[in-house]
């Protein structure tokens, strides 16, 4: 099937989630949380990743995990990842239990369509420590797509984590999946690189890209995506395919933010300051943009709600606070 109809058919029957020029979403995807062994490529990016879980939820954001947040192709049970990154789950909870959690699956983490596997493996969790099960997301529904409708202007933002219409990882998943859980965890480890995967294949990831934009023009709605593991942030007139790249990079991880009415890429980050003390910091790559500007056939909108949204953009912080410390001390 192509990837125009694959989108669509996510498209119809995505869930609707309202938001306005107050809201403050977080967007990650491709974390591939695994069980914390040499081939759990997450594994080194684990304390930025609870850095940031933390920061956004201190300061009110809902989190929106596009697709392959758990690695289960390459073999673990969930309860296994669970109790490697028990702190990672705990804050996750956190969220769950204030309604500030959606979740979409992926390639990765196709399982999570079926409700039944996710009853049986998300709605509580046997810790070790403690000898019980425990409750973790009950009553838990994972999702193909998510659709955000702007309460003001109907502006929508489609999330979907990018792998339909992608041959081997769509349609002939199944194949991927074996190659992936029986020799690829193995052989990663010594260099080899999966190359049916987007994010290892230059060639896959430009066609993906370009499928979607496509997409995105034909249909005047801004995607955000993952899937391919590299952040984009268009420019207004580009189009509007965002991608919130992945959170197994060497260098750190990757996310999108909705920040009242606003778009940002940001990276969070091992830093050191002068003093020799490293930290984990938070850097804006690009934005923010506000959402107005992608909207495209809706031209008329733009002026109406640019003054509105400018008036919540005053409320954006980009510098951390370890930033402001830094800067104070020097």
């Amino acid at each position: 099937m192509r990837t125009a109809e694959r989108l669509d058919a996510v498209y119809e029957k995505a869930l609707p989630v309202p938001f306005d020029d107050s809201s403050k979403f977080v967007f990650f995807s491709d974390v591939h949380r695994s069980d914390d062994s040499l081939s759990d490529e997450f594994g080194r990016n684990k304390h930025i990743y609870l850095r940031a879980l933390n920061y956004y939820y201190d300061n009110n954001f809902t989190y929106v995990e596009i697709g392959d947040g758990d690695e289960l192709w390459e073999g673990p049970r969930f309860e296994i990842i669970r109790n490697a990154h028990a702190q990672i789950f705990d804050t996750l909870k956190k969220f769950f239990d204030l309604d500030r959690l959606y979740m979409i699956y992926g390639n990765h983490n196709v399982q999570l369509a079926n409700e039944e596997f996710v009853k049986n493996n998300y709605y509580d969790v046997y810790d070790e420590y403690l000898g019980k099960k425990l409750p973790l997301f009950p009553g838990l529904q994972v999702h193909e797509g998510i659709i955000l409708t702007h309460r003001n202007t109907d502006q929508q933002l489609f999330l979907v984590h990018g792998h339909q219409g992608d041959f081997m990882n769509d349609q002939f998943s199944f194949f991927s999946h074996f190659v992936v859980r029986f020799l690829w965890r193995y052989m990663h480890l010594v260099g080899f690189k999966y190359l049916a995967s987007p994010a290892k294949s230059r060639r896959k990831r430009h066609k993906v890209e370009k499928n979607f934009s496509r997409w995105n023009s034909d249909n005047d709605t801004i995607i955000i995506c993952g899937h391919t593991h590299r952040p984009r942030f268009p420019d207004p007139g580009e189009g509007a395919y965002f991608n919130t790249g992945t959170c197994i990079h060497p260098r750190g991880i990757t996310c999108l933010e909705l920040l009242y009415g606003k778009l940002l890429l940001v990276m969070w980050h091992v830093s050191v300051k002068r003093d020799g003390q490293m930290y984990i910091k938070r850097t804006v790559l690009k934005g923010p943009q506000p959402i107005s500007k992608y909207m495209g056939k809706h031209e008329g909108y733009k002026d109406k709600y640019d003054n509105e949204v400018a008036t919540f953009a005053k409320k954006i912080v980009i510098v951390d606070e370890e930033d402001a410390n830094e800067n104070r001390q020097k």
